[in-house]
């Protein structure tokens, strides 16, 4: 009997997915990370309330839990680079870092030194097994595929993983949970990410960086007001510009369209289709590959520059072994330097890189 320990997160994704390995036959355990101890005791961790909704769900199917300190690894190699990334301008996706060097590496290996054979998640994404080779496909459930957030996890590490969910849709998941009775069946789902809680992102920030004031100037070159710090701001955002009504400005919506990091200013343009919001094509870094570099140096894919966009259709052109050009068919809205593209092949996902550049 294969041996397999499952990320509990006290949530209804991670509670059926145990149930379902236990009712495959698997011999299960349950592990709850500890990522993050800087708000412990404040009303914006959740973590010991999730804790003990774990702990209810594993006593109600008859499995063991175990709890695991990882903050330090954490801080090291997720919550530094997201730190750093946001002081270059950029705007970084901490959840796909957390995967790659948290959840299916740390957590993998701390699991095999219990004796797991496997790990398990419940993230809504599938692995398939051929001619020796592990690949990752997005989830049936079009609306929860989370393929995106996983295309940096290596090769070696999907093929120690299950996905038990990815072949269901998140009301099947659901309706699973209040089959049996469990007390998170109906639990809201965590959004955002997850050590900032329910506060107020720039009061989150404000925290680990000091105001850096600046000038907001219009795409017209009009200075009208005045920013705290560009980390607080991400391309396209509409909300919290802080410039209130301007006189003689229309009555359209203003939008951060640039931040010019060298100068620290935060250009903004009106209307949701301002032309500076879009780009035609994308210069990509820290490329990964889930099966290996493509045979071809140029190649026809799909992309998602961000979670739970459509798939979109795109050149890309290999310009070493860890960057690219990313050439889109259609404009793209809000292209974000820090975000990460991610590349398709029908249900495949094949890897994909940080943003780096964005071009029109």
């Amino acid at each position: 009997m294969a041996k397999v320990i499952i990320g509990m997160s006290g949530g209804v994704d991670s509670s059926v997915a145990a149930l379902l390995l236990k009712k495959q036959g698997f011999e299960v355990e349950g592990l709850f990370m500890k990522n993050w101890e800087e708000d412990d005791g404040t009303d914006f961790c959740t973590a010991n309330q999730d804790l003990d909704d774990a702990m209810k769900i594993c006593d109600r199917i008859n499995i063991n839990l175990s709890v695991a300190n990882f903050s330090v690894e954490y801080w090291d190699n997720v919550f530094s680079t997201f730190l750093s990334e946001y002081a270059e301008g950029r705007t970084p996706n901490p959840d796909i870092l957390c995967n790659k060097e948290i959840k299916f590496k740390v957590f993998l290996e701390y699991a095999q030194s219990l004796g797991a054979d496997y790990i398990a998640t419940g993230h809504y994404c599938r692995r398939c097994s051929e001619n020796g080779h592990s690949s990752l496909l997005k989830g049936i459930d079009v609306d929860k595929d989370q393929s995106y957030f996983l295309y940096a996890v290596p090769e070696s590490a999907l093929s120690k993983a299950i996905f038990p969910l990815g072949s269901l849709t998140k009301r099947e998941v659901r309706q699973i949970a209040e089959d049996n009775d469990f007390d998170n069946a109906k639990k809201k789902d965590s959004t955002g990410i997850c050590f900032i809680g329910e506060r107020r992102f720039s009061d989150f920030l404000s925290k680990y960086f000091p105001d850096k004031k600046g000038a907001i100037v219009t795409d017209e070159g009009k200075k009208v007001g005045e920013h705290q710090g560009l980390m607080y701001f991400t391309l396209g955002q509409r909300q919290g510009l802080g410039i209130g009504g301007l006189r003689n400005a229309g009555c359209g919506a203003w939008y951060t369209l640039e931040k010019i990091v060298e100068t620290n200013t935060l250009i903004i343009g009106q209307g949701n289709h301002h032309p500076r919001l879009y780009s035609t094509y994308l210069r990509a870094d820290n490329l990964h590959w889930i099966n290996g570099i493509p045979p071809q140096s140029s190649f026809r894919c799909n992309a998602k520059s961000r979670y739970r966009q459509a798939d979109q259709n795109c050149r890309i052109k290999l310009t070493g072994d860890e960057s690219c050009v990313v050439i889109f068919d259609q404009p793209q809205r809000a292209l974000t330097p820090g975000q990460s593209v991610v590349f398709y092949e029908g249900q495949r996902c094949m890897g994909g890189g940080i943003i780096s550049e964005v071009c029109r």
